[in-house]
């Protein structure tokens, strides 16, 4: 009886909300009227598309009603409401995801009520549960009612508030739209970077090289041992453009990826990072099928930049890195034990593996809490 007591209280709350709610919604109606006239009349046409922007906040916070009795959340889908007067007007009006809401507030404005029928239930269910339960000590017939009328207007809540198919698509158009120009403005960035690295590093060291192997042939005959210093030096600058050149191929596609796989890349990095490093394989071998090449490389990218920023920042000496096969993905999983309180935001290097795994659709997720530990977990799509 007393459990039953409880959940029919937490359900009465519930729908209170919800009667408080389709109440101030019947005063918004006003509203509604004001901008449907003023738009018909050009006069008041800048006034609807607020109003579609409140209607989206009261939708979002009955979504969170909702969410918050059934534990499942609903998601959102709407166009962003930007730009001129004319382009605002014309995002309202073509957005599914304002008639979706619509629907909702036409249906709310009715099944919203049905949490009066709990002030009625109480009294009945006090009586009747009362006798039968706390006498007879059978089960609850009455209060568990309640619960029942705040699951049906949750459900209908749900249903109506769901974004419509046309809507998730313009959601997913727009979400590739946007991915795909950081794909590009991270392609631009690159080439940039390499033409730079060249033109600073391998460049220059060629161009040393050059002029003093011209030095050198010309000092050969006369001044031998001047000769021989220019060469030993020409022999440097050689060296020094190879491993610019080196980094370069490094930063495009390690050849160490194409050789070893992200398998082996993973563990020549771990042990070449400075720090004491544990990697953990689960799906994955050197020796079975291999994920795309741009999966791999993103995979190894995002782990060498967490590795970087965990010798840098974190204080420990300590760091994890778990790879992981999904049936549709692969995840990897880096972990240090450091002081925590990165943010993914505050330098470009995370920034850039956001873009990179954003092209592929896939997934960046930092935890860092003050004291650590700080947890970096991306999952990439993956046909095997």
């Amino acid at each position: 009886m007393w459990e039953s007591m409880v959940q029919a209280k937490r359900a009465t709350v519930q729908l209170g909300r919800s009667v408080a709610m389709v109440f101030a919604m019947w005063l918004f109606i006003c509203v509604l009227l004001i901008a449907a006239i003023g738009t018909l009349s050009l006069v008041g046409a800048w006034l609807l598309p607020e109003v579609v922007l409140l209607i989206r906040r009261i939708a979002n916070a009955k979504r969170f009603m909702v969410a918050t009795w059934t534990g499942h959340e609903i998601p959102q889908a709407y166009q962003p409401v930007t730009g001129r007067l004319r382009q605002r007007l014309r995002t309202v009006l073509r957005d599914p995801g304002t008639r979706s809401d619509l629907r909702w507030m036409a249906a709310f404005y009715v099944y919203g009520w049905m949490g009066v029928s709990a002030l009625l239930l109480w009294p009945l269910g006090l009586a009747v549960d009362g006798v039968w339960s706390g006498l007879l000590r059978r089960r609850p017939v009455v209060l568990p009612l309640i619960s029942r009328l705040a699951d049906v207007e949750s459900r209908w809540s749900a249903a109506l508030l769901k974004p419509s198919p046309q809507a998730l698509l313009a959601a997913r158009v727009d979400e590739l739209a946007a991915t795909r120009a950081d794909a590009i403005a991270a392609h631009e960035a690159e080439l940039r970077r390499i033409e730079r690295d060249l033109h600073d590093g391998a460049q220059a060291h060629l161009v040393a090289l050059s002029m003093r192997l011209g030095l050198a042939r010309r000092a050969y005959d006369h001044q031998p041992e001047t000769a021989r210093r220019l060469l030993d030096e020409a022999q440097d600058q050689a060296e020094k453009a190879l491993t610019e050149l080196r980094h370069v191929v490094r930063g495009v596609h390690p050849p160490i990826l194409s050789d070893r796989g992200l398998v082996g890349a993973v563990r020549a990095l771990a042990a070449g990072s400075g720090l004491d490093v544990v990697v953990d394989v689960d799906g994955l071998a050197d020796d079975g099928p291999r994920a795309p090449a741009a999966v791999e490389a993103a995979a190894y990218f995002a782990v060498a930049e967490a590795l970087t920023n965990a010798a840098k920042h974190s204080g420990s000496g300590q760091a994890s890195v778990r790879l992981q096969r999904l049936r549709n993905a692969v995840r990897v999983v880096v972990r240090d034990e450091g002081r925590g309180g990165a943010d993914m935001n505050a330098g470009t290097g995370m920034i850039g593996i956001q873009r990179r795994v954003a092209a592929l659709d896939g997934s960046v997720t930092m935890t860092s809490p003050e004291g650590g530990p700080t947890i970096v977990d991306v999952e990439l799509p993956c046909v095997w």
